[in-house]
């Protein structure tokens, strides 16, 4: 296997248990933030994998630009849960979620019907849960973990995190690019 393939599994496995071990901690910072005033909200967000870049549009403007992590085995399309890809497509945030075991998520609506029925064909499960989020809570406050190593979330560093929680509501258009 790989080494950096091996490293990024190791970080996702401590991860894993890191959160299993302290899925009760509550997130840090104000999580029940308001979002921002109706003219600064995002209305797309567009990801590239490729450059582990996530910006943050308002009617073609830019306003923000965030380097990510993605799923631990980042390239090419999620099809099945457990691959560690990041889903490619377009999508839309349809939940919040300030008590994750993550600093704050957003919810984006995958799996699409089109991508259940492409992995029933193929006798799997698309997998789900797919968010943009923060650290994970049980991680010591300040730290950040390098690279992809996440399960095919997207990920950013709390204070970011908290931003982009003020910036993007539910609806928000997500496009995610190869």
């Amino acid at each position: 296997m790989h080494r950096s393939l091996r490293r990024s599994l190791l970080i996702a496995a401590i991860c894993a248990a890191l959160v299993g071990a302290f899925s009760a901690a509550a997130p840090s910072g104000d999580a029940a933030a308001p979002l921002a005033a109706e003219g600064e909200r995002a209305d797309r967000i567009l990801v590239e994998k490729s450059k582990r870049r996530m910006t943050l549009w308002r009617e073609g403007r830019l306003l923000r630009a965030y380097d990510i992590g993605l799923g631990f085995s980042p390239v090419g399309d999620k099809s099945m849960e457990g691959d560690g890809r990041t889903p490619e497509g377009v999508y839309r945030i349809d939940r919040r979620n300030a008590a994750s075991a993550y600093h704050l998520s957003l919810g984006l609506n995958y799996p699409r019907p089109d991508q259940r029925r492409k992995a029933a064909r193929k006798g799997r499960d698309p997998g789900g849960d797919i968010f943009i989020h923060g650290q994970p809570n049980a991680l010591p406050s300040g730290l950040t973990i390098p690279g992809d190593w996440t399960a095919g979330c997207i990920a950013v560093d709390n204070a970011e995190m908290e931003e982009i929680w003020a910036l993007v509501p539910v609806g928000t258009v997500v496009e995610v690019r190869p």
